[in-house]
């Protein structure tokens, strides 16, 4: 209880700050998505972002120096994210890792034949139960600027952390409020994962990447960066699971974008 206490009341000092001017140059520049919200919404944004600068452990790697920027940049996409919820500042992830740009790391791959291949790859970033996140810096900040058109890679990495917030395997089912709600996600999710690799074997046009026949993680994980940043053509596609999406996130993106 005290402990709560404690971190609430660091956190309305963090909020009760001017907000500074550069941050909000870093928003106009940064994160295009920003413009799109109302100004109830970009001042919970402003307030939320404060949150996640000041409480995460912020490290770079590979030789970048962390900089104002690269927080806020980070930090206002991911308040985005959440903003639907209500205090939802990912206390289990205590550190964020960021590199320049891709980064080789270890890993397992397993092939069709079932062998488990050990070696390096090439990463945008990655998420750990219970541990940090890592981004490229590079792909932060071209997503962010709305240059890599349905995708954005906090939204990828920090929905990986959603959907391993019920426990440590992510099987792209997120803590849901009711069994029902459950059960609907599981009967959509697992239906249009079907259709998508169908339609990545066939040759087909789908909207949500084929990165995402990978697992259920991974297809939660793209369909929510498309829900974000294409989400009229989200909804128009798959309307039924766009209604998922909208219930669990509390919050309809369609409705900040114009037709094209």
């Amino acid at each position: 209880m005290i402990f709560r206490y404690l971190k609430n009341r660091r956190r309305r000092k963090l909020v009760a700050q001017a907000f500074p001017h550069q941050y909000q140059e870093y928003l106009d520049s940064n994160v295009h998505y920003f413009a799109r919200l109302n100004s109830e919404e970009q001042s919970k944004v402003r307030d939320e972002l404060r949150i996640f600068v000041g409480e995460k452990k912020w490290e770079g790697c590979g030789g970048l120096t962390i900089t104002e920027e690269i927080k806020v940049t980070v930090a206002a996409q991911l308040s985005i994210l959440v903003l639907g919820f209500q205090q939802q500042y990912f206390d289990n992830v205590l550190t964020i890792l960021v590199y320049p740009d891709v980064y080789v790391a270890p890993g397992k791959t397993m092939t069709g034949a079932g062998v488990v291949v050990e070696g390096k790859s090439a990463r945008e970033g990655e998420a750990w139960y219970r541990g940090p996140v890592i981004l490229s810096w590079a792909d932060v900040l071209s997503s962010g600027r709305g240059q890599r058109r349905g995708h954005n890679l906090v939204l990828h990495e920090f929905a990986h952390q959603l959907d391993m917030m019920n426990g440590r395997d992510a099987d792209g089912v997120p803590r849901m409020e009711s069994p029902d709600q459950a059960t609907r996600w599981i009967t959509t999710l697992k239906a249009e994962y079907e259709r998508l690799c169908h339609g990545c074997r066939h040759r087909g046009r789908p909207i949500i990447d084929c990165y995402g026949t990978t697992n259920l993680a991974e297809f939660f994980a793209v369909a929510t960066e498309l829900f974000f940043e294409c989400p009229r053509e989200f909804r128009y596609r798959h309307g039924q699971l766009f209604s998922l999406f909208r219930e669990y996130f509390r919050q309809d993106p369609s409705r900040r974008f114009e037709p094209d």
